[in-house]
């Protein structure tokens, strides 16, 4: 049976889809420190611009921890051990992100989570995200997990295939998502983001998507 996404508790999944769920504010007691270990990764792996096969720049701002993290160019969507910028191995995914990460997964169904990448997204205002599958994974059975800091923004849940409507998610600072199953290639996306500020991140949205590149 389907919650409703303002009337359960804040340490209880609220269930948009058959398998989609939410997590309001559950990061929200270690939203400081997860944040800083983000910062650390960045550091060492800059944040940059991907491009899309067709060579348009996306809006976003991206980075990745991990064993492996996700590129785009114009060679096309992928993962890799390398970041293509400093021709090093991502920095590690900081220990209390990936145990946050299985915890939601596991709080929401998804047992054994494993996630061995974690893909930085910081959104400053006007960028959006369109409506595409997470698909270049091996292994669909496992969840998607995905963290959301600072600026509130618009969370777009469409269809297994493209077309419709899709459902809108109001995201917040220290909201969670975790999807998967017959959810798991649904297509999201995100509104773009309106302008403001954050006590926590300033004028920017951080995303964090946790994904099991490898089986």
């Amino acid at each position: 049976m389907q919650n409703d996404l303002f009337d359960s508790p804040a340490s209880e999944p609220m269930q948009f889809s058959s398998a989609g769920f939410l997590l309001k504010q559950w990061l929200l007691p270690q939203a400081t420190q997860l944040i800083d270990e983000v910062r650390n990764c960045v550091r060492l792996s800059p944040l940059r611009h991907f491009t899309t096969p067709g060579g348009k720049s996306m809006s976003v701002l991206s980075s990745n921890c991990g064993h492996y993290g996700w590129v785009a160019d114009r060679q096309g969507y992928r993962y890799q051990r390398t970041d293509p910028i400093t021709q090093k191995p991502w920095p590690e995914m900081p220990p209390q992100l990936a145990a946050k990460a299985r915890q939601a997964a596991t709080l929401c169904g998804f047992q054994g989570f494993a996630p061995d990448v974690c893909l930085i997204n910081v959104y400053r205002p006007g960028a959006a995200m369109g409506l595409h599958q997470d698909k270049d994974e091996a292994d669909f059975s496992q969840p998607i997990v995905s963290f959301s800091f600072g600026l509130p923004v618009t969370f777009l849940w469409g269809n297994t295939t493209r077309g419709g409507s899709p459902q809108r998610i109001e995201l917040q600072h220290s909201d969670v998502l975790v999807w998967g199953g017959e959810d798991r290639l649904r297509y999201h996306g995100v509104a773009k983001l309106a302008d403001g500020q954050h006590p926590a991140t300033g004028n920017v949205r951080i995303n964090l998507t946790f994904r099991m590149a490898q089986s």
